[in-house]
């Protein structure tokens, strides 16, 4: 989309590390490895994962593009090890095999709501393990390393991102957050809800879930405060930063649908009741207008309106089932049982840590959109210009 900033991911699930390069951080910004592992620390928390959290223990490694905790303007790398490679090293190493050697865990069975199946014929693998190990869900520990970055960023400008989780299966909580308390409620829950009534339910159903061999999705919103009006574009489709939001979180494995404020409920109602109102509020000559209402979730027209983005996400249940569902050998082409990976119940509060870390680059790259700079006191310098200039608009 807007590509100041650039991502780039690799590492399979069981190989030996995960990596991510972040290209377009301005020099200047300081960081740490402790900042980063805090939000790594949070992704792997979560009612309803599985065993594989109990192997890995994530912490980042910084190999480029940080000197002294500081970045230098070159490409960003960070490096994250897999645990769990130890006793993947014989499957999954990138050296040529044995002459006689035969893999003792291909996948030839694809497993229903999996890239299985379309993976192995789009890249034409006989062993649909080469598109399982990509397109797991553990890839997402290096986004959230660079969205922990990217966060420090936002931080220099007064943004701050946070999500926390609105329902699990059937089971929801209330949907608005009402002040710190409630935000430190949400990280003392291992479900990301701080509604205690709504947790027990939660958990209750992941029990119930986990005892049937069965996996639940649900939902979550994040949050982003600070967000000055602005950024994102009406002019081109690929800058609305509406579209680039939507598209960084469905891009998270097992989202299926992404809600920009009130959205979905937008659809059935009047206009009257959809467009936020504008006030005027004279206690801030910088952005004198005021909403009582946020229903198009701080976006209008594809920009920023300054008020929160809101955003929603909903997660279908984890494919992997420990009861698999009906599929088809390519060997023999005749019914049998999906295949079975090792996998959560329900990973809907780590998916909402992840929605946090995409919804930072999304930020980070249209904060540096619009004020550019090669280094942090450059692109301060120029919002603290639009800041100053804003009020032409209106004295």
């Amino acid at each position: 989309m807007m590509q100041r900033l650039r991502m780039l991911t690799a590492g399979e699930s069981h190989g030996p590390r995960l990596t991510a390069v972040l290209e377009g951080m301005p020099a200047g910004l300081g960081v740490s490895e402790a900042a980063i592992n805090e939000d790594l620390r949070r992704r792997q928390v979560g009612y309803g994962r599985g065993r594989r959290m109990a192997i890995e223990a994530d912490a980042v490694t910084i190999t480029a593009g940080v000197r002294r905790g500081v970045t230098i303007g070159s490409p960003i790398c960070l490096e994250i090890e897999n645990r769990d490679w130890v006793n993947w090293q014989e499957e999954m190493s990138p050296l040529p095999p044995p002459r006689d050697w035969q893999s003792r865990r291909a996948v030839r069975v694809p497993r229903p709501g999996h890239a299985d199946l379309a993976g192995a014929a789009k890249f034409g693998h006989r062993d649909m393990r080469n598109v399982l190990e990509r397109a797991s869900a553990r890839e997402t520990a290096a986004r959230v390393a660079v969205g922990a970055v990217c966060r420090l960023l936002l931080a220099e400008f007064g943004i701050r991102v946070r999500a926390f989780v609105t329902s699990i299966g059937d089971v929801a909580a209330p949907a608005h957050p009402e002040g710190e308390q409630f935000w430190q409620a949400v990280e003392n829950s291992d479900v990301r809800c701080a509604d205690p009534d709504a947790a027990a339910g939660m958990r209750a159903a992941i029990d119930a879930a986990r005892e049937r061999g069965d996996t639940l999705g649900g939902t979550f919103a994040v949050y982003a405060e600070g967000v000055p009006a602005g950024l994102g574009s009406n002019a081109h489709w690929d800058r609305r930063l509406d579209a680039a939001l939507a598209a960084a979180i469905m891009s998270i494995p097992a989202i299926k649908a992404v809600e920009i404020g009130d959205g979905v409920r937008s659809a059935g109602r009047p206009g009257s009741l959809v467009h936020d109102p504008i006030l005027p509020a004279a206690d801030d000559k910088t952005w004198p207008f005021a909403r009582p209402t946020n229903h198009c979730g701080g976006i209008e027209g594809g920009i920023s309106n300054g008020q929160p983005l809101i955003m929603r996400a909903y997660m279908k249940p984890i494919p992997t089932l420990v009861s698999p569902l009906p599929s088809v050998s390519l060997d023999s082409l005749q019914a049998v049982q999906a295949h079975a990976e090792r996998s959560d119940v329900c990973a809907v509060p780590a998916a909402a840590v992840v929605g946090e870390a995409m919804v930072c680059l999304v930020l980070a790259d249209a904060l540096l959109a619009k004020f550019g700079g090669d280094t942090v006191q450059d692109t301060l310098a120029a919002y603290n210009a639009y800041l100053a200039r804003l009020p032409q608009l209106w004295e």
